[in-house]
């Protein structure tokens, strides 16, 4: 019985060192900020930042807030949202989800996702010029990620070399998200580090259609450190295939790691 409680424990530690190992993506204050292009020509940019811990329904959790934005002058396109993440400690998952979106005419739209896990249910509600305009209750067992969650569970599972088909809520769609950990090391150079980085890269299948028109497959090459964090991706967007790198960052005392 000694020897199996001790098997139990090595298996046990060994399943979760495989998801986080070393990993520290959540810290409070970091702030990423990258453009996404097409054929050089900018698009846009994402700022990701991750807030002060909170308590949601009596967890603690990560709260995470994304802004995206097009760049001004872009024609057929003027886009303006913001998306709030409320993440379980463990970063596998999502507690809350809200989505601001500015439309053409100037008014706001707001989405909210509240995950109810020991009610089985997850509660979609748009609102439309401050009002309720569309309220849906679905009933399901599964843990799930939004559009923001998705960014860091990503981080979170680098190195775990596996592929999993993650339960993800986009666009009031109940979908899936395929990843594939691959772990192969790889160097990359972005023009806002002065020396090759030092990365990880993992490739994936969006099944649903997001923000940008993103969907289909993605490619991305993560920081190879403690902080994992996302250096450049590529991405199927409305336009095509479209160039996602890091531009900014500020993370306390973190730089990218070098390329030996």
């Amino acid at each position: 019985m000694h020897v199996c409680k001790k098997l139990a424990v090595f298996i046990i530690v060994t399943f979760l060192t495989a998801f986080s190992s070393n990993a520290q993506v959540m810290s409070s204050g970091e702030e990423l900020v990258y453009d996404v292009s097409y054929m050089g020509i900018t698009l846009g940019t994402i700022r990701v930042t991750t807030l002060k811990n909170e308590t949601f329904n009596g967890k603690s959790v990560h709260h995470t807030k994304i802004y995206i934005d097009s760049r001004k002058g872009i024609p057929f396109v003027d886009l303006h949202s913001i998306y709030e993440s409320w993440i379980d400690p463990s970063v596998q998952f999502s507690h809350n989800f809200a989505a601001s979106t500015k439309e053409s005419d100037g008014s706001w739209t707001y989405d909210k996702y509240l995950f109810d896990y020991p009610g089985q249910a997850v509660t979609m509600e748009k609102y439309k010029a401050n009002k309720l305009s569309n309220k849906r209750v679905l009933k399901t067992s599964k843990k799930w990620n939004d559009g923001s969650s998705l960014f860091f569970l990503a981080r979170q599972m680098l190195k775990s070399k596996k592929t999993i088909k993650v339960p993800t809520i986009i666009m009031d769609d109940t979908v899936s998200t395929s990843i594939n950990f691959v772990g192969k090391e790889e160097t990359v150079e972005i023009d806002a580090a002065k020396y090759p980085i030092k990365t990880i890269y993992l490739s994936g299948t969006a099944n649903w259609t997001g923000i940008y028109g993103l969907s289909g497959k993605f490619e991305g090459w993560f920081s190879d450190d403690e902080a994992r964090i996302p250096i450049r991706a590529k991405m199927k967007l409305y336009v095509g295939n479209a160039n996602i790198e890091l531009v900014k960052w500020n993370r306390s005392s973190w730089q990218p790691p070098k390329a030996e």
